[in-house]
């Protein structure tokens, strides 16, 4: 079986991460390493990560796409699976892309929403899952990097993550398509934090559909970042 290292990237995650590290800490196939990219955090986020036991890198300009490629770059494994701080990995979810991983350059599963009550959380799942399938038949995959897998040698043959606001992971996925076959892996279940709807729905959508259509920008203005303290510079 091959060993993955698992990348996720954190800006302010410290309230979110530790369930997310105590579902890769379950994985019934454990991770050769996890690498967290403190992407300019301004809480606790990387001495979580360092209690869990995961390895901190300090990315200190922000941008999820620079914080994976630090990931993707740094990772030692021969493939590297991807998820976010706000994420929880099923136990299987490593195993079944093991199994998934011979003849194919890329592999992703589906997600789904948890804290919302049932059952809201089932129908996301059902939702995302048949919003994929529609990907796949018209030849256009969406892997998202909450929850995808890849040869770290093809993604960095692929040119790695281009340096946009969002979608980046995307369009990865896009390119290790043209290099290979990818594989989408039911088992690999990830459920992700519903804190996105906070906003309602509709907006929600709105952004996916902007995102779908290369209009990414904005999608991360609401990153949490807390305010810095009144004695501080905010440029500092």
């Amino acid at each position: 079986m091959p060993e993955f290292s698992v990348i996720i990237p954190a800006r302010n995650e410290a309230a979110y991460l530790p369930r997310t590290l105590q579902a890769l800490e379950q994985q019934t196939l454990p991770p050769h390493e996890v690498l967290v990219v403190d992407n300019a955090s301004r809480d606790q986020t990387a001495e979580i990560a360092r209690a869990w036991g995961a390895q901190v890198l300090p990315c200190p300009v922000g941008g999820v796409a620079r914080a994976r490629q630090l990931g993707l770059e740094t990772a030692r494994s021969p493939w590297v699976a991807t998820t976010d701080a706000d994420s929880c990995p099923c136990p299987d979810w490593l195993a079944a892309y093991a199994q998934g991983a011979p003849g194919r350059v890329a592999l992703y599963g589906p997600m789904r929403f948890w804290g919302l009550n049932e059952p809201w959380g089932r129908a996301s799942g059902l939702a995302y899952s048949a919003f994929l399938h529609v990907c796949r038949v018209i030849g256009r995959p969406n892997l998202a990097g909450g929850n995808m897998a890849f040869s770290r040698q093809a993604a960095l043959l692929a040119g790695g993550y281009p340096e946009v606001e969002a979608y980046e992971d995307v369009i990865l996925g896009q390119n290790l398509a043209r290099l290979g076959a990818i594989g989408y892996v039911p088992r690999a279940l990830v459920e992700t934090s519903a804190r996105r709807l906070d906003r309602g729905v509709g907006p929600f959508l709105v952004q996916h559909l902007r995102n779908l259509t290369g209009h990414t920008r904005g999608y991360f203005g609401d990153d949490r970042l807390p305010p810095p303290p009144p004695d501080q510079d905010p440029a500092e």
